[in-house]
């Protein structure tokens, strides 16, 4: 049976959309593998990593007629990968394995049976669903996702916190050191949910997400969310435990504010960066009416001092930074402006947009 029949290019752009979970080691052989499921013309594609679960349903040719088998994903990919986008490709079932036969090559692959294939339990208890632009959700995941924690024993640190309350959507993330929040407006009221997020599954909706028109659904339940988008649908295990109460570390009232131009400050920081010791990369920042001194120095005694002309008529501050935490976060913001609220050297500053509440980024001080 010819299970499909399509150009190189739509095959190949419909698994890779499926296959960004996908470990190519793994306790299961089975995970490796990519369940195709043949209703009619239509074909879905199912791929699980016991926590993510990602199916996508194309219409991919081949004879009529329904069909079920797994085969492993990356090769698939890796082997289309060498063909010309324009050559139609096709894969037959023959006994227990699949061929994938491109002009005058001819690849056989061993299948696994897709009764054997693990699929996620969904749960039954999924809240309301609610909408936002795709493009929203990837800016926001783009504003935050650069805080999460890696690897953090608090293991609630290693994702992104999603509050829905009312018509508003906030995105929390925070490694210890900082915190980075980003806020957009719901087209609907939606009951107060909150939920983290695992690091896989922001990472990969990060690469999913695209620019386009189009809106992505939302449900979560208690231990599940449930993204729908683009004719796919994306469900995975949430991290459980307790977020820092991030309203709490969000400094209000500071006295003293910088405006200045974000790639300004950026350009600086990049460049007194290169002089940091590799350990703490730390810069020093001194803000004095007028100007504002970036110093940094490291182990074999060589200095970097840069010097940014500023509207400012505040306090005198001398602050110490991790560099990276601050080049991190411009780095994110599209923005031609960033304002700095600073109380004083030992106090953590805040980051934002003029004009804008939408998106706040905390960093703590470090000793130099």
């Amino acid at each position: 049976m010819i299970v499909l029949k399509a150009p190189q290019s739509t095959l190949l752009a419909v698994l890779q959309s499926v296959s960004g979970i996908v470990e190519r080691r793994h306790t299961l052989p089975i995970l490796a593998n990519v369940m195709l499921r043949k209703t009619g013309s239509d074909v879905q594609l199912t791929t699980s990593d016991l926590e993510i679960q990602i199916r996508t349903t194309a219409e991919l040719g081949g004879d009529a007629g329904n069909f079920v088998t797994t085969v492993g994903a990356r090769k698939l990919i890796d082997i289309l990968r060498t063909m010309p986008a324009d050559q139609t490709v096709s894969l037959e079932s023959a006994q227990n394995k699949l061929v994938l036969k491109g002009g005058k090559s001819r690849f056989t692959l061993q299948t696994l049976p897709a009764e054997d294939f693990p699929l996620v339990q969904e749960s039954a208890e999924f809240g309301p669903a609610f909408s936002v632009p795709q493009k929203t959700l990837k800016d926001l995941l783009g504003q935050v996702a650069f805080a999460m924690a890696v690897h953090d024993i608090r293991y609630y640190l290693n994702g992104i916190l999603f509050v829905a309350e009312g018509k508003q959507l906030s995105l929390v993330s925070t490694d210890g050191h900082r915190l980075a929040f980003a806020s957009a407006t719901l087209d609907v009221e939606v009951p107060k949910q909150e939920v983290i997020l695992p690091r896989k599954t922001v990472l990969e909706l990060q690469r999913l997400l695209s620019d386009a028109e189009g809106a992505i659904e939302m449900q979560f339940a208690n231990n599940q969310a449930r993204f729908r988008f683009g004719g796919m649908e994306f469900v995975t295990k949430l991290v459980e435990g307790k977020f820092p109460d991030y309203n709490r570390v969000i400094p209000k009232n500071h006295k003293n504010e910088i405006t200045l131009g974000r790639q300004a400050l950026l350009s600086s920081l990049q460049r007194t960066a290169i002089l940091t010791s590799e350990k703490f990369k730390g810069v020093r920042l001194n803000v004095e009416p007028g100007s504002l001194r970036v110093a940094s120095s490291n182990a074999e005694q060589e200095e970097a001092q840069d010097e940014l002309d500023i509207d400012y008529s505040g306090d005198s501050i001398e602050i110490g930074f991790n560099v990276t935490y601050l080049i991190d976060a411009l780095t994110n913001m599209q923005q031609d402006m960033v304002k700095i609220e600073l109380s004083d050297g030992n106090s953590s500053a805040l980051l934002t947009i003029p004009e804008n509440s939408n998106f706040k980024y905390v960093v703590m001080p470090m000793r130099i």
